[in-house]
């Protein structure tokens, strides 16, 4: 990844390193234009990263299943020929008019990005992690909002705590990994799919319902925590603690860019474009009449976005690419 800059040039600026704005910064490569993405989490991936790196997605075109970590890895490899300059863990707070026409994103902790045209690719916004007040000194330190690697967690004794799908996911894909894996939820009965509730005990997970954490405790790295549950406190050791209580949502500063919005959402034209010139709405973040929520829709529009991006910045240019087969000696296979 890229270290941070105080200034990143760049033909298109992409705000959202999830699967659309992956696929947006692709696109503009292969039409020959480079990309700068900004997203506020450290690593690639946006809500797949964050919440469900391990779970297996049946509605991506060409897969019969591929599991969240798989697709995001795939997405980085196929643009890294193109070389987008990754701006990570930076949040993108203010779009103004820069010279050209073009765009001057400004970044939360200084700097900025000076683009021809911007495609936000936000997915549902900025995401702040619901926490407890006795994890937040521990946070980096044996406390994770999700699990970016399972294989970091080997051996390890691991407390998760909710009851929602990302926790019963990582407790059944943690099972045979961890040394012991405690579901800690402050409800008899879970948020997540039954069947998956089902294949949590089935994979000999310990489970405390009706708990909550009272106490987090270690010298420098969380080793142990107190639960109470049922008018009994345990205490249980622990290496690695995920809070996997959701996240509060909202547009941020994005809100207050300008934008046509609706419902929360960005309206776009058949083009993806928003009511600002060269500036382009694609994934989650965008509506339009009947849009279907996919991340198969979302490539979709990225590759539209990205082809109507290239005509704008290089007038006379085709809307339509070449046909990617004709670049089997430039792109890896």
């Amino acid at each position: 990844m890229t270290a941070v800059d105080t200034e990143t040039t760049a033909d298109v600026a992409v705000v959202g390193a999830g699967p659309a704005g992956l696929y947006a910064a692709y696109c503009a490569g292969f039409r020959g234009l480079s990309s700068a993405v900004v997203d506020a989490l450290p690593e690639p991936g946006g809500q797949i990263a964050a919440l469900y790196p391990e779970k297996r997605i049946h509605d991506v075109s060409g897969h019969v299943a591929v599991r969240g970590r798989q697709l995001v890895d795939n997405l980085v490899a196929q643009v890294a020929p193109f070389d987008p300059h990754y701006l990570l863990g930076r949040v993108a707070v203010s779009l103004k008019p820069d010279e050209g026409g073009g765009w001057a994103v400004g970044l939360e902790s200084g700097g900025r990005v000076r683009a021809g045209a911007v495609v936000i690719a936000a997915g549902l916004g900025r995401s702040v992690p619901r926490t407890l007040p006795c994890l937040q000194p521990y946070v980096g330190r044996g406390v994770a909002h999700h699990v970016p690697r399972l294989d970091g967690h080997r051996d390890r004794d691991v407390v998760i705590v909710g009851g929602g799908d990302s926790a019963v996911d990582w407790s059944i894909a943690l099972a045979p990994i961890a040394r012991s894996v405690t579901v800690v939820h402050r409800r008899s009965a879970f948020r997540a799919h039954e069947h998956s509730v089902k294949q949590m005990y089935a994979a000999g997970v310990r489970v405390l319902t009706d708990a909550r954490v009272t106490g987090c405790y270690g010298a420098k790295n969380l080793e142990e925590v107190r639960v109470q549950t049922d008018g009994e406190e345990l205490t249980l050791p622990v290496q690695a603690l995920v809070a996997a209580l959701g996240f509060i949502t909202n547009l941020g500063p994005i809100a207050a860019w300008g934008l046509q919005m609706e419902h929360h959402r960005i309206v776009v034209d058949r083009a993806m474009r928003t009511n600002l010139p060269r500036v382009y709405a694609v994934g989650d973040i965008c509506t339009y009449e009947d849009r279907v929520p996919l991340i198969s829709v979302g490539f979709g529009e990225a590759a539209t976005a990205a082809n109507h991006v290239a005509v704008e910045l290089r007038p006379g240019s085709r809307l339509a690419p070449e046909h990617s087969t004709d670049r089997d000696t430039t792109l890896p296979s």
